[in-house]
């Protein structure tokens, strides 16, 4: 069985999968590339192997703080949240750090009997508690049509200067031109391939019931049906099956 590795051969697999080269696909070249951008597309909104968790490292420059917004790549898909921000204008480094501070103690006090490790867990988690109360987490949006991330307060408030460094967790679409094996992923070869087949029958439903030389009638309006069934069992096993879980708590 051939694997498709690029976006000729999965055209080529759907078309073959209908019925090609014995039966004629009434479906224009032109009308093949939508459906198969359109099955692409919702492969990558929603399909968990067509993302990749990653996380964002950007340096902070005069146009974003004049700005107020950060501008993301055409690749990534979701902003998941942003590690906390220690910026330059709001953090107190050296030996006056609180962190460094209490670990300095713990360190000093594990090698006897008045510390170990259920003590340095303690007081790591009670510092993250007061990071959390008193600090926060930063909120952010971000919207896949604005390719723009916002973070609420830090770049306003002047929190954050020209020269920091923010990171964020993301998740970056897989570009199928590079990872070709996304091309013989199977839910996206059974969806690309429905999509065609709905095509072909909406072309046909037009001359439903012409009756051609033979006696053979047309029926596209049972192969748009069919289509349409086989299409909307793989969008409801996709959000079933393959969809990453949602997250409840975003920014």
């Amino acid at each position: 069985m051939a694997r498709p590795i690029s976006r000729q051969t999965l055209i080529e697999y759907c078309l073959r999968s209908l019925g090609d080269p014995v039966i004629e696909i009434n479906v224009d070249p032109e009308q093949i590339e939508d459906r198969i951008d359109e099955a692409i597309e919702f492969f990558r909104e929603f399909h968990a192997d067509a993302t990749v968790r990653t996380f964002l490292k950007h340096q902070l420059t005069d146009s974003d703080l004049t700005n107020g917004y950060i501008p993301v790549s055409d690749n990534i898909s979701d902003v998941i949240s942003m590690f906390p921000i220690d910026g330059a204008a709001s953090s107190t480094g050296g030996m006056f750090n609180i962190h460094y501070q209490m670990r300095l103690n713990d360190f000093a006090t594990m090698s006897n009997f008045m510390g170990d490790l259920a003590y340095y867990e303690q007081m790591q988690q009670y510092l993250s508690l007061i990071d959390m109360k008193l600090k926060g987490t930063p909120q952010v949006d971000f919207s896949i049509n604005q390719r723009r991330l916002y973070i609420h307060g830090d770049l306003v408030d002047g929190d954050l200067v020209s020269g920091d460094y923010v990171v964020a967790e993301a998740y970056t679409l897989i570009d199928p031109d590079t990872f070709t094996s996304i091309y013989n992923n199977k839910w996206l070869k059974e969806y690309a391939t429905a999509l065609i087949k709905r095509q072909w029958g909406s072309n046909l439903i037009k001359f439903e019931g012409m009756q051609l030389p033979g006696g053979v009638t047309l029926n596209g309006r049972q192969i748009f049906d069919d289509a349409q069934a086989d299409i909307e069992k793989l969008r409801e096993d996709l959000r079933l099956e393959h969809e990453l879980p949602i997250n409840f708590f975003v920014g």
